[in-house]
């Protein structure tokens, strides 16, 4: 019970931020609307990608464990990343601990969500690395593949995208 609890605050915190970003954006775009325009060389909006290389969401170390594994259910669940991975048998499930899965379904929801800030928070417990976390066979997406994205089987087919 206290978990879903839990659970059910994360996502509304999660949600509440998402609203909020969006609001403040639109304010910024009423109030710009009626400025003089001023041309400038920055990469799409929210995109930390292009303006320092590859990026990726990594889960920290050190984080409270509950809140860890209720924001990895969180990406799993309504957060929709594709977590096929980590699942028993699966590329990414070794080493089987709570840090490395939560890294790899941190990674995917922040690709799939335009690798902006607040798409690697999961509530304080993860951030931004520029280290590739990827070991054997275990790739974490990057900047520069193609998510098709299959909402019934969830499922993401990934291919390179040429520049």
């Amino acid at each position: 019970m206290r978990k879903n609890i839990c659970v059910l605050v994360l996502q509304c915190l999660l949600l509440l931020g998402c609203y909020l970003v969006s609001t403040m954006e639109l304010a910024v775009e009423e109030k710009a609307d009626g400025a003089i325009p001023v041309t400038t060389m920055s990469p799409p909006e929210g995109n930390t990608t292009f303006l320092d290389g590859t990026t990726w969401c990594v889960a920290l170390p050190g984080v409270s464990q509950v809140d860890l594994q209720n924001a990895l259910d969180w990406a799993c669940g309504l957060g929709m990343a594709n977590c096929k991975a980590i699942q028993e048998g699966g590329a990414c499930y070794e080493p089987d601990t709570l840090l490395s899965h939560a890294s790899f379904a941190f990674n995917d929801y922040y690709q799939q969500n335009g690798n902006s800030d607040i798409a690697c928070n999961f509530g304080g417990t993860a951030a931004v690395t520029k280290h590739n976390p990827s070991y054997g066979k275990c790739v974490f997406a990057a900047a520069g593949y193609a998510c098709s994205f299959n909402t019934i089987s969830r499922l993401c087919s990934t291919s390179i995208v040429q520049a």
